[in-house]
């Protein structure tokens, strides 16, 4: 696997298109961090961090309103063979502000909002609506 972070969106975008309430994903700092900002933000309920024998899994418990899913979209845009970076004034409103986008910044993984508030750019790692 060459994208961890590709695989977990991917994983989360199956699940919500198959109804399933949660998934488990392997472990890593960056997908807890993106995870937190899930949750913080409504599009995921709750994490949960369990261990597999000597892995460390999450598992991400999926948030379904009840008209509709509150995930409709999830899009990679830095991948590894080619990195986005965007500066403060370049971060623009995901989905008319419905969604927000992920970023890596110097300060930590955090959203276009949180970013833009703070005055640093980074790496946009994916949007989410």
């Amino acid at each position: 696997m060459t994208d961890p972070i590709a695989d977990m969106l991917t994983r989360v975008r199956n699940a919500v298109k198959v109804g399933k309430s949660s998934i488990l994903v392997p472990y890593s700092k960056i997908k807890f961090s993106i995870a937190k900002i899930l949750v913080k933000n409504g599009y995921l309920s709750d994490i949960r961090l369990t261990k597999d024998g000597n892995f460390q899994i999450l598992e991400l418990i999926i948030e379904y309103d009840k008209q509709k899913k509150s995930i409709s979209r999830l899009e990679r845009i830095s991948k590894p063979g080619r990195r986005v970076y965007i500066k403060t004034k370049e971060i623009k409103k995901v989905f008319g502000g419905e969604g927000i986008a992920i970023l890596s910044t110097p300060k930590g993984i955090m959203t276009g909002y949180e970013a833009h508030s703070l005055g640093i750019g980074g790496e946009l790692i994916c949007k989410v609506w």
